[in-house]
């Protein structure tokens, strides 16, 4: 049995042997260099019309890239996972949490005195 005699396949929309003519001219465009802290060099180009940003990410390391060679931004610092935990204690105190507990605790002696069914 032959395949299914797919004409475009392997091609894509837009391609074809005029290429650039046929699709016009493309946009005046301006290079813009950023470095970052680890010393790498990024090319990014927009349009002409276009503002560039005062910082991009770099592709190679991630650091945050600024337009001067010489002063290149710090790295962000990066704050460790906090766990729920860490937040409640950011809020109570100890006494506080103790206090949170025992009516808690004596609240669910009082449900199972009176036969309420907990889940």
């Amino acid at each position: 049995m032959a395949g299914g005699g797919n004409a475009i396949r392997g091609s894509r929309v837009g391609a074809g042997p005029m290429g650039e003519a046929e699709r016009g001219d493309a946009a005046p465009r301006k290079a813009v260099t950023y470095f970052c802290a680890n010393e790498h060099r990024s090319v990014v180009t927009f349009a002409v019309e276009a503002t560039s940003p005062d910082s991009w990410d770099c592709p190679k390391c991630g650091l945050p890239a600024g337009l001067d060679s010489d002063n290149a931004p710090a790295a962000p610092k990066i704050e460790p996972y906090k766990t729920h935990l860490a937040y409640v204690k950011e809020r109570r105190s100890d006494q506080e949490a103790a206090d949170i507990l025992e009516e808690a605790v004596q609240l669910l002696r009082s449900r199972r005195k009176s036969g309420d069914i907990i889940f």
